[in-house]
């Protein structure tokens, strides 16, 4: 591979369908979904991807049936009491990006246990979406801003992107390089919407508890063979 993502973002679509096309219920393609990405966060490592960020749970999920969320819960519980220590024990750190006021105590503590434990860590990053929509996070950034507009403590004139940046929940995280659905739809969904403006986007039909190290290479393959000007051109005879 001639160039490599520094950082992965994927949107892990089509457990449901997955499920209702084997005669399951959508549960059982969200359990195997976890799997998946068990096994995405390993082979990520192996490649030696340094920031895997996955769209764990959005802020419209909510609207989904009682019964899907809490089944959807009752995953992230699993996720993080099974697969926590090994994560830990492979040098894995996890971060959180996401409205959190808003969870109820056990879930926001999971996620807090999650970081804690994690924090010293050097190894691959993974960020966990969750809760998280990209319009709720850039009004949660622009109301911070206001904030701190208004004690004085920022000028209109010093917003710039880059100040910008330093407010949303990503502030230290590298913007994806490359951005990954799974499930066939084409669309961002409201995933990371600032931090995209140059992704290159990679959308596959497979549903996501099938993604596998095959079409983690063939999708970085996908990355490396793109020319990423940022807005610019080629040089005339310059190789890309």
């Amino acid at each position: 591979m001639k160039l490599k993502p520094e950082h992965i973002a994927i949107i892990m679509d089509g457990n449901g369908r997955w499920a209702q096309e084997r005669g399951l219920p959508r549960a059982a393609g969200h359990r195997a979904g976890v799997e998946a990405l068990r096994q995405m966060v390993q082979n990520a490592a192996d490649l030696g991807i340094r920031w895997v960020t996955v769209y764990a749970f959005s802020s419209e999920n909510w609207s989904r049936p009682k019964s899907e969320v809490t089944d959807l819960m009752g995953l992230l519980k699993l996720f993080i009491r099974r697969d926590l220590a090994e994560l830990h024990q492979n040098g894995v750190k996890v971060q959180i990006i996401g409205e959190r006021q808003s969870l109820q105590r056990d879930i926001s503590g999971l996620l807090d246990e999650a970081e804690q434990l994690t924090h010293d860590n050097t190894g691959l990053r993974l960020v966990i979406a969750f809760n998280y929509g990209s319009r709720d996070e850039v009004a949660r950034a622009a109301t911070k801003i206001a904030e701190a507009a208004v004690a004085g403590r920022l000028a209109p004139g010093d917003i710039t992107p880059e100040t910008f940046c330093t407010f949303l929940d990503t502030a230290e995280i590298p913007d994806p390089d490359l951005i990954i659905r799974t499930g066939g739809e084409i669309r961002l969904s409201n995933f990371l919407l600032w931090q995209a403006a140059y992704s290159e986007l990679v959308f596959l039909s497979c549903y996501w508890p099938d993604f596998n190290k095959t079409h983690l290479v063939e999708a970085i393959q996908t990355f490396a063979a793109r020319e990423r000007r940022f807005g610019g051109v080629r040089e005339a005879g310059v190789a890309s």
